[in-house]
């Protein structure tokens, strides 16, 4: 599978978290990823170990977004927006293997796909300053 597409299957995954306490993230993991098609086992892995990997980072994530987003409190964020955020702000201060250009790029995608007019510019511009 594509890294785009591993992406996008994180951020609906990450997402998910929104709605459902830590402790019930690996059932909702599994019942995401087991209807899948056309996913391996490796993909499948990597898109739940990802998803915890980036809910362990959340409070740190979140300081690092309420430090540049002005006027724009984490509480106050589309629940979109803030999901593509973290996982954009993980990949770029957490993952060596992937550029922080390239998760930029792909933030304004999953934006401009799943979220408002507005929220491809408010992605960039709270990625860009935490380059």
């Amino acid at each position: 599978m594509k890294r785009s597409l591993l992406r996008e299957h994180t951020f609906k995954l990450l997402f998910r978290s929104n709605f459902f306490e830590e402790a019930e993230m690996q059932e909702q993991g599994e019942l995401y990823t087991d209807a899948l098609e056309n996913v391996s086992k490796e993909d499948a892995d990597a898109i739940r170990e990802k998803v915890d990997r980036i809910i362990e980072k959340i409070p740190e994530i979140d300081q690092m977004i309420d430090e540049v987003s002005v006027g724009w409190r984490v509480s106050r964020m589309s629940r979109v927006d803030l999901t593509i955020l973290r996982l954009a702000v993980y990949e770029m201060k957490y993952d060596d293997t992937i550029p922080a250009a390239v998760s930029i790029n792909e933030a304004v995608e999953l934006a401009r796909k799943y979220s408002g007019d507005s929220s491809t510019s408010f992605v960039n511009g709270i990625l860009a300053k935490l380059v």
